[in-house]
């Protein structure tokens, strides 16, 4: 990672002075891709490609891009949920990939996630609080009553009623499911937080109601997330930075008042063009890209986005852009940003 970047801060200017609390340094993960009557190694699905960003402290970095360009692997990747291929994740200043056993352990309780299907997430077999109350007991937090009294509290701060933990997880609905995630992520008192789309599965309504939640219990507890999404409108409700994924990469990374005023990628440009305007008397042009996803089995040579680009020029097939940033901290993977 470049020092340009691992120095950056974009965003909140009140966040200006904080610390990096997560720095991701190139990181990789490939998938293996068996076949043959030995089950060998054919082929490796390139699902995140030499990917480097900062989380600064009490922030929210929000992740954007189509399904399948690797926003929800990197999320797991740095929690240690699916082991990256290669490089770094540092948090508080120490490398999670290194650790091991007690001190793995440990670090996991100030990492937690918030999945995207609130249901396949919950056991459904135990009580909800039961389910809150696990990390507590793995983690040898209090006594029983102390754990209950910390799961109570929970779920009031999430908008739910201490006999809401006596049931199980079919008997709420979607909405109050998420509020369960949340809780149960935030019963360790975590310093970060990955959002892995947690409210893609929600109606509006409730969507507004989670986000929130969320941001209420930032300001609470000083919660730092990586928030995952596809939903350009939720991350510029939520976010302070954005990052723009695509087929692996980071092609953009930007305050989200300076990304979504001035989208330098095309495929940024794309995105944006897509968002609804609540206004009838308001046209946007629309940009549609032509073509297809290509697979992450066998990328395209040079920037991965050429093939689909409506400005492609001879070097975007020939040579990878670097993500150079601009006087605005903004940085951009494209070779027609100057």
């Amino acid at each position: 990672m470049s020092e340009q970047l691992a120095g950056t801060m974009i965003g909140n200017p009140a966040k200006a002075n904080q610390r990096d609390l997560v720095r991701v340094n190139n990181l990789v993960k490939y998938f293996p891709v068996h076949g043959g009557l030995m089950q060998r190694v054919k082929a490796w699905v390139q699902a995140v490609d030499n990917v480097s960003f900062v989380v600064k402290e009490g922030e929210t970095l929000g992740l954007v891009g189509e399904s399948g360009c690797g926003k929800t692997t990197v999320g797991r990747a740095m929690l240690r949920l699916i082991e990256p291929t290669s490089g770094e994740v540092n948090f508080d200043g120490q490398n999670v990939l290194a650790l091991r056993g007690r001190e793995l352990k440990a670090m996991r309780r100030n990492m937690q996630i918030i999945f995207q299907d609130p249901y396949a997430s919950l056991d459904p077999r135990i009580p909800v609080g039961e389910s809150i109350s696990e990390g507590l007991r793995i983690h040898g937090i209090g006594s029983p009553q102390e754990r209950h009294t910390i799961v109570m509290d929970t779920l009031k701060k999430v908008g739910l009623e201490a006999y809401h933990s006596r049931r199980y997880p079919h008997e709420f609905s979607g909405g109050q499911r998420q509020r369960i995630g949340i809780a149960r992520a935030l019963a360790l008192q975590p310093k970060f937080i990955v959002a892995d789309e947690p409210v893609s599965a929600l109606d509006v309504s409730i969507q507004s109601q989670v986000l929130n939640i969320l941001k209420d219990l930032q300001q609470e507890f000083h919660l730092t997330y990586l928030f995952i999404a596809h939903n350009l409108s939720v991350v510029e409700h939520i976010s302070d930075r954005v990052a723009v994924m695509y087929l692996g990469k980071i092609v953009e990374l930007a305050d989200r008042f300076e990304l979504f005023k001035n989208p330098l990628h095309p495929y940024t440009k794309a995105l944006m063009s897509a968002i609804p305007i609540p206004d009838p008397t308001i046209k946007r042009e629309r940009i549609i890209l032509q073509g297809d996803v290509p697979s992450p089995l066998n990328p395209p040579k040079g920037c991965r986005f050429h093939p689909r680009c409506p400005v492609a020029i001879d070097i975007c097939s020939q040579k990878e852009p670097p993500l150079t940033v601009n006087s605005k901290d903004h940085h951009a993977a494209c070779w027609l940003v100057k």
